[in-house]
């Protein structure tokens, strides 16, 4: 079943329901945010920093604690180019499956991998894209509780199925909009094609006048 359709309408419904979260920036604003969720991987993610780097933009990535720890200097490459850095959990297990001290703990052992791989202290790395988009109210107060920020989307494209380069971007470019928080992954599920996707979509969206900022500046713009 194809969910993409989907989405959209997911993000109507949701955004004015939690409007803690982060769901988009300023739509009066041509700044956008590129996100990649999944890594890092090091063959796919490694392809991505080459086209992010063509164009000189700044994207965002949600890590796998998982992943860091088996790649720590592909992920030091990411922070050394000053792209955002945020939390996936550490092994892609749906928040609201764990209990609140093991959520904990799979935020926080993935902090200590980012910390030992890129130096960001963990007070840097505040922002949190839950597993699948799955959270619940409880979710959302203990990472209040714990000071961290969570970050959802606009734009979900569906990327992971790999439905091919040509009809994710087509995807994209028919949401998007000012202020849109982009999806792709660059992990296991969806990564084989994300380096294409991003050399295939950049140009089209920078002709379209839009502005790449990092899920910060997005933050800013709505808090």
């Amino acid at each position: 079943m194809q969910l993409a359709p989907l989405f959209p309408i997911c993000y109507q419904i949701l955004k004015p329901i939690f409007p803690n979260c982060l769901w988009s920036g300023d739509r009066n604003s041509k700044m956008i945010a590129l996100t990649f969720d999944d890594g890092p991987h090091p063959q796919y993610t490694t392809s991505l920093l080459k086209v992010l780097d063509h164009y000189d933009i700044k994207a965002s990535f949600f890590w796998l604690g998982a992943c860091v720890n088996r790649s720590p200097g592909i992920a030091k490459e990411v922070g050394d180019r000053g792209h955002g850095i945020g939390l996936h959990g550490y092994d892609h297990q749906n928040f609201p499956l764990l209990s609140s001290s093991d959520l904990k703990h799979s935020l926080e052992k993935t902090q200590a991998a980012i910390y030992n791989a890129c130096h960001l202290q963990p007070e840097q790395v505040r922002n949190v894209r839950p597993p699948n988009g799955l959270f619940t109210p409880a979710t959302l107060q203990l990472l209040h509780q714990w000071n961290y920020r969570p970050v959802m989307w606009s734009v979900v494209p569906e990327d992971w199925s790999l439905p091919g380069v040509s009809i994710v971007v087509e995807r994209i470019l028919q949401q998007v909009d000012g202020g849109s928080l982009i999806v792709l992954h660059d992990g296991v599920c969806g990564g084989q094609d994300v380096a294409e996707i991003t050399q295939v979509l950049v140009p089209q969206l920078l002709e379209r006048g839009y502005q790449f900022v990092l899920v910060d500046t997005l933050w800013q713009q709505c808090c």
